[in-house]
């Protein structure tokens, strides 16, 4: 009996001990299996590399708009084919600009004002001393005596006509006689003041017709000067004119009214209107001028400056894009971008652009007509947008 139950014992433990085995190597292969299977555990969001946010509006308030530089600028549709470039002098208005002369000869004896010096309209710059003067003071008295004579011939004329004593043919030739003194008395004063004599008569003192400043001044103390010859020159800042030349090819597109920039050189722009356009072209340059009016800018005579009409009546040929200084446009993140103006600030706004020419380029796309966006200092505002994601 035991040596038949002992092989029996033996073959049940083989057996146990094989599936056990076979249980074991399962479970390991389904964990392997489960383990390739089984989703990848996700990384700790610092280990992900973070996506560039999208750049936040700014606010800014307007005195730091206006104390940092910043011009904003409202665009139109139009495209560079609706813009003319030019190049153009500052010139006095016609009535913004003054030529004193003597207006008798004589010696300069006083000079009251000097070159750069402000004047007001009526106030005296110089006093010549002048024999044309004195003959001049001496009329203005001599048809004040006849005047007061023939008015009072014509009372006595008058009274005796009245009472019958005299006919009436020496009345009317007292009338007579009373009007013509009349008219030379105006006329000896008229005179008189148009040479601007003194109340003495000594001389006359040159007067500036109009306010501004002294931009000549030719008067020496002493010198000898003839009739009308030049001693100053006074101009009105605040009455010129922008007098740009433009081709004859492009002369027919400009028209009154159309908004012009003009360009100082120093970075300041000046906002303007085409006054007139000269019907023929300079026999010289084969150019027409555009005159240009800046009301309550204060321009420099003689300047030279660049001037940017905007066509009004220009056909556009279909185009919606937006011309805009080259600087308005600014890089960020990769992107071009302009900053719209908003409520509270600028708001950045992605663009594609286009061609560019003369410091202007196109907005083909990404900005609707009638925005008004930020032009000149723009790259202050793309700063601020980089020093507040460096902060974050």
């Amino acid at each position: 009996m035991r040596n038949e139950t002992f092989p029996k014992k033996t073959t049940n433990k083989g057996l146990y001990g094989g599936v056990a085995a076979a249980v074991i190597v399962a479970a390991l292969l389904g964990f392997g299996i489960a383990k390739m299977t089984s989703p990848a555990t996700p990384k700790p969001a610092a280990e992900e590399a973070a996506e560039p946010a999208a750049p936040k509006a700014l606010t800014v308030k307007a005195e730091t708009i206006q104390q940092a530089g910043i011009l904003v600028q409202t665009v139109d549709a139009g495209g560079l084919s609706s813009e003319i470039l030019a190049q153009g002098s500052v010139m006095s208005a016609p009535s913004g600009q003054a030529v004193m002369t003597a207006r008798a000869g004589g010696t300069v004896t006083q000079i009251f004002k000097r070159l750069g010096d402000p004047v007001k309209a009526g106030e005296s710059l110089a006093l010549v001393s002048s024999n044309d003067a004195a003959q001049i003071a001496a009329d203005r008295r001599s048809a004040a005596a006849k005047a007061t004579l023939a008015q009072q011939t014509l009372a006595r004329e008058k009274s005796l006509f009245e009472q019958g004593i005299t006919p009436k043919a020496e009345y009317e030739q007292a009338v007579a006689e009373a009007a013509a003194a009349q008219a030379d008395q105006s006329r000896a004063n008229i005179a008189a003041s148009n040479a601007g004599v003194t109340s003495d008569g000594r001389g006359t003192r040159v007067i500036s017709p109009i306010s501004g400043r002294i931009t000549a001044a030719t008067a020496s103390l002493g010198a000898f000067v003839q009739p009308e010859t030049e001693l100053f020159r006074v101009s009105d800042p605040a009455k010129t004119q922008v007098e740009a030349a433009i081709s004859a090819v492009d002369a027919p597109r400009v028209a009154p009214g159309d908004r012009v920039s003009i360009d100082m050189g120093d970075g300041q722009t000046v906002e303007g209107r085409v006054r007139s356009v000269t019907p023929a072209l300079d026999a010289a340059t084969r150019t027409a001028t555009a005159v240009i009016d800046a009301p309550g800018a204060q321009l420099v005579p003689g300047r030279s400056v660049r001037v940017r009409m905007f066509l009004s009546g220009a056909a556009t040929g279909g185009t919606s894009a937006i011309v805009v200084p080259e600087e308005s446009v600014q890089s960020v993140d990769g992107k071009d971008v302009v900053f719209v103006r908003t409520k509270d600030g600028f708001r950045p706004q992605a663009v594609i652009t286009g061609q560019r020419s003369g410091g202007r380029i196109e907005i083909v796309s990404g900005l609707p007509s009638g925005s008004a966006i930020a032009t000149k200092n723009a790259f202050l505002l793309k700063a601020e947008i980089s020093k507040s994601a460096e902060e974050e």
